[in-house]
């Protein structure tokens, strides 16, 4: 079974305007243009895992504000019900300014969601803040996997609202099972990563960071390095997509020198029991 853990998509209505808005926003704070791979619409990223072989592609909600995870969450049953037929499941949105962040997160897991997913620099708070801690410890105990941005955002470089040791400060409070950092960690902060939470009982996912398309992408060597310090056994395949490719992420992937057991692991297996598919 191979399951991306951290796909995005919007609206159809919505999608082609939001990306070009992306994209405009990665030029005007970049040197450089990234290009999203395909549309951002869930009828696209059911085509692509198809096209890819990904059995289960999950869809990583991002709320913005406090009014968007109702609406976000009304919509997931549906789209989860039909994940044999689409491939595609859903977790749940919730925003760390949610004052009723209970009764969200019981929602959550009435409508059986799996996990949530936060962004510390698109919600505008700092992953060790209270209002997260608090948030993430409920969710944990409720049996959620949590998945966060880590590192920089190539959309939103000027504040890093989850760098390794703001991480780590939230790590002293609480220590959730299921928490997931994204980009390997912490987007391009590979290095401090490496040294300061590899090994530690949290999860990475692989999402952009062997993004060839991305000036900034850790080589072959890295990612391994990476992965064995930590353990292949906590890495999830990610793409990220609409802004990487399935198909290409998966080639890339099993181009770095992993071994076929550590393939196993992390394509599929280690999200297969943590999200219990």
């Amino acid at each position: 079974m191979i399951i991306d853990v951290h796909t995005h998509t919007f609206p159809d209505k919505i999608a082609k305007a939001t990306l070009e808005h992306m994209e405009k926003e990665i030029t005007r704070w970049q040197n450089f243009a990234v290009k999203a791979e395909r549309e951002g619409t869930a009828g696209a990223l059911e085509e692509s895992s198809r096209q890819a072989g990904i059995d289960i592609s999950l869809i990583c909600p991002v709320a913005t504000n406090t009014r968007q995870p109702e609406k976000i969450n009304r919509l997931a049953p549906e789209i989860n019900e039909k994940t044999g037929e689409t491939h595609l499941f859903t977790l749940g949105a919730i925003h760390p300014e949610c004052v009723n962040y209970k009764q969200i997160i019981d929602e959550i897991v009435a409508m059986e969601l799996r996990g949530i997913k936060i962004h510390p620099d698109y919600q505008n708070t700092f992953i060790d803040d209270e209002k997260y801690i608090r948030m993430i410890d409920y969710a944990a105990d409720k049996d959620l996997a949590i998945i966060v941005h880590a590192g920089q955002d190539v959309g939103i470089p000027s504040v890093v609202h989850c760098p390794p040791d703001r991480f780590l400060n939230l790590w002293k409070h609480i220590q959730p099972e299921k928490f997931i950092l994204a980009h390997m960690g912490g987007w391009r902060m590979w290095d401090e990563v490496l040294e300061k939470i590899a090994g530690m009982p949290v999860y990475f996912d692989t999402a952009v960071a062997l993004n060839k398309n991305i000036p900034v992408y850790m080589s072959n060597e890295e990612f391994v390095t990476l992965v064995r310090k930590h353990g292949a056994d906590k890495v999830l395949f990610g793409t990220d997509t609409p802004w990487y490719d399935q198909k290409q992420a998966l080639a890339d992937i099993k181009a770095t020198g992993l071994d076929d057991n550590e393939l196993r692991l992390v394509l599929g297996e280690n999200a297969r029991k943590l999200f219990g598919f």
